[in-house]
């Protein structure tokens, strides 16, 4: 029985997760959502202040559980295109957009918490899902081993199959599960201090494997097989989350966290090519980057105000920082990708909460992101196009009694202008070019998102209206 519940737990959490900034979670729960993701000094719940800064814990004076699922839809599209001849004497210019097919996915979150008026110590337990990033890009049907192939109309090259020297389908399912242990100790009544230990749960799954040196040429003759395909791996990590939070009583509070980078040990892939046979395995190592936050947080009469800034240190991180294809000792590219090669990246989020209408407080939020992608970069990134440049949110509530309160949000995010670079190939690498970038192509993503949330929080021990 205990097997079974801990099966169907992670399942529960291990859905295929989307995120807009980077491949971190903007927020967590409807409240935090619904604040553009803002909550390091502005703690409206406890999902939110266990997530950015655990010192703000000590706001809660309840022991309170709360549950949250969302329904998300993302709509990413890829593109690329290649100049006049690439294709042959006289062929003509080629380009095309292919859309992700993956569809709707589940977004849940867990948490508890227990504290006690007049007590200086609080504690609080979560599950969460706080990164991933997925997409499903079919192969192109109109390429040129198709019969019916006409250049002149949407063709996408990024999507050829690899016998055409494409990645065929393109598909990525990666997500992070977090469970934290959160103490928060009020060291007066202006000012609290808090630390957070995490054990996190990953998952990832790429179709070919661009981490494993291909098997080239894949042609029609059979003398290459491209890149394999890998089995879903997994790993286990851990890491800590510290804070500090600061009440004037009077309106203003100020938060600041920091959370170090979440250390995993290393995925191993069981590929396989396409023709079924066996390929070498291979590991890699990604983890999830150290954030610091600062929050600004003010209430008065009727009215919450959040507004966040966050930087996330993915230049220091393992498996973003490294970019480019690897090299063999005998200084030849074996065509496998060293890493992301994503740069750190800022996001401001914001939200405001009016509270003038009875039972129904009314809050609307912001979130602003950075790209981390380098343009130069931007081929390696095709598996993980979860970049939002602007999220906006409006949620309520209605306090149904003491105990019960239901939650919702809608989300939408769009990445504003496309990520673009050049499409790269391993056997165009010169001194001069150590990418392999082939002159003339282009490569693109841009995605929207959209997002309906609902939650229900209990606080124990109160009255319940009749």
């Amino acid at each position: 029985m205990k097997t079974t519940f801990l099966k169907l737990f992670v399942l529960l959490f291990s859905a295929s997760l989307f995120s807009q900034a980077g491949h971190i979670m903007q927020g967590v729960g409807s409240i935090n959502m619904s604040m553009g993701g803002a909550a390091t000094a502005q703690p409206l719940d406890i999902s939110g202040a266990i997530h950015w800064n655990p010192a703000a814990l000590s706001a809660f004076d309840d022991k309170i559980m709360r549950f949250d699922i969302g329904l998300f839809f993302s709509s990413p599209e890829l593109s690329s295109s290649l100049p006049a001849e690439m294709l042959g004497p006289g062929a003509p210019a080629v380009s095309g957009t292919t859309e992700d097919d993956r569809g709707v996915s589940p977004m849940p979150a867990l948490a508890m918490v227990w504290g006690k008026k007049d007590s200086k110590h609080t504690f609080g337990v979560s599950a969460f899902g706080i990164s991933g990033f997925g997409v499903t890009f079919p192969e192109e049907a109109n390429n040129p081993f198709s019969p019916s192939f006409n250049p002149t109309v949407n063709s996408n090259p990024i999507n050829y199959p690899q016998a055409a020297n494409g990645f065929g389908r393109i598909e990525s399912d990666y997500m992070l599960l977090q469970v934290s242990g959160t103490y928060s100790y009020e060291i007066n009544s202006n000012l609290s201090v808090g630390i957070q230990p995490n054990i996190n749960y990953a998952a990832l799954e790429l179709a070919p494997n661009p981490l494993a040196s291909p098997d080239f040429p894949p042609d029609l003759g059979g003398t290459g097989r491209g890149y394999p395909i890998a089995d879903k791996a997994t790993a286990l990590g851990y890491g800590a989350q510290f804070g500090l939070f600061y009440d004037s009583k009077n309106g203003i509070k100020l938060g600041a966290s920091y959370k170090t980078a979440q250390k995993f040990r290393e995925f191993y892939f069981e590929n396989t090519y396409l023709d079924g046979s066996d390929a070498r395995g291979v590991r890699f190592q990604m983890d999830y980057p150290a954030i610091m936050s600062l929050g600004l947080g003010y209430s008065a009469g009727q009215f919450d105000f959040a507004l966040d800034f966050r930087r996330v240190m993915y230049e220091d991180t393992e498996g973003f920082e490294a970019s480019g294809w690897e090299f063999a000792p005998n200084g030849f590219p074996t065509g496998a990708v060293e890493g992301f090669g994503w740069k750190n990246m800022s996001i401001v989020s914001t939200g405001l909460q009016y509270k003038g209408l009875n039972k129904v407080p009314l809050r609307i939020g912001y979130t602003y992101s950075s790209n981390p992608i380098d343009e130069k970069l931007a081929f390696f990134s095709s598996p993980a196009t979860a970049i939002i440049k602007h999220a906006f949110q409006f949620g309520f509530s209605y306090e149904i009694n003491d105990s019960w309160r239901f939650d919702s949000v809608y989300h939408y995010g769009t990445s504003g202008d496309a990520t673009e670079g050049q499409l790269l190939n391993p056997m165009q690498i010169t001194p001069d070019n150590l990418l392999g970038e082939i002159p003339g192509t282009t490569v693109s993503y841009d995605m929207t998102t959209s997002m309906i949330m609902v939650g229900l929080n209990y606080t124990f021990n109160k009255k319940i209206d009749n």
